[in-house]
């Protein structure tokens, strides 16, 4: 069946963003010119998704906002001539259907993800963390559609990462390579203290099957006392089958300053209207340094 909907668990605090995140939330913190929730939201529509779920929490009304027709704001642009910028304003608001359903508690991504099982239904779904913003020519969601319409099972995305840095996220182990990117996965661990099952780690994109909601009504607080993903996965992997994406492009993690500055390097590089500024500061730093 095709994929239609992507879900956004979008409910957390962003601690690793304070004090920016007391006032605004770490979604709708800034890269360049667009909040991070609208580069995975635009990843998701180009990669055919057609519905856009948000789990959200008591403090994301402005990033709701951000998604919806401003009259004023529209008026403003018209009467000032300002086109361009009314055709971006009005390109926000129009692109997609958004459903919003709160995460009363944080309890956890799988929690986050088991909110929305009412609205998925029986269909399979993507599951997108904005704070894993992926510079690709791409849209790396779309490709792992693409695989799952091949093995018709989950697919989640996996990158490389150093063995010292295995504790900080869902490791898994392969058990066999299908082709250059595609891995069947053996079985997975979320945040091992000790001896990972491999250096690959899971990123945050994920194609999944009604199975995974199914397993997280069971599913027991795993790491961090929380419901979490990786273990209704690693259920789910072990009765029928899931497969690892090793995806094309480079991963940010704008959860914190460090990859936050690294992200906007990087973009700015990538784009021709900030390409040259970037460049002339990159070598003032340079002679200055």
């Amino acid at each position: 069946m095709k994929v239609k909907s992507a879900v956004f668990p979008v409910a957390g605090f962003g601690t690793r963003l304070l004090p920016a995140t007391k006032a605004i939330p770490k979604e709708m913190v800034t890269l360049i010119d667009k909040p991070l929730i609208q580069y995975g939201v635009e990843e998701a529509l180009n990669g055919g998704i057609e519905r856009i779920i948000f789990v959200t929490g008591r403090t994301k009304k402005s990033m709701e906002d951000h998604f919806d027709r401003d009259p004023n704001l529209e008026a403003a642009l018209a009467e000032a001539g300002k086109e361009e910028l009314l055709r971006e304003v009005r390109k926000i608001s129009d692109m997609c259907d958004v459903v919003y359903i709160r995460q009363k508690e944080p309890r956890g991504l799988g929690h986050a993800v088991l909110c929305a099982k009412d609205i998925v239904g029986r269909d399979p779904f993507a599951v997108i963390l904005p704070d894993d913003i992926i510079l690709s020519e791409k849209s790396v969601i779309g490709e792992m559609t693409k695989e799952f319409d091949k093995v018709k099972a989950p697919v989640i995305s996996i990158m490389q990462v150093p063995l010292t840095d295995t504790h900080k996220y869902g490791i898994v182990k392969v058990e066999k390579q299908i082709d250059e990117r595609l891995y069947k996965l053996g079985y997975m661990v979320e945040k091992p203290k000790t001896n990972p099952p491999s250096d690959l780690a899971i990123i945050g994109r994920y194609i999944l099957t009604p199975e995974i909601m199914d397993e997280l009504e069971t599913t027991a607080a795993g790491a961090g006392n929380e419901i979490q993903l990786t273990d209704a996965i690693h259920a789910v992997a072990e009765k029928s089958g899931v497969y690892g994406y090793r995806f094309e492009g480079q991963r940010f993690d704008c959860g914190n300053k460090h990859g936050l500055i690294e992200a906007t390097v990087h973009f700015a590089l990538s784009r021709d209207d900030t390409r040259d500024a970037m460049m002339d500061l990159m070598s003032v730093l340079c002679r200055t340094r």
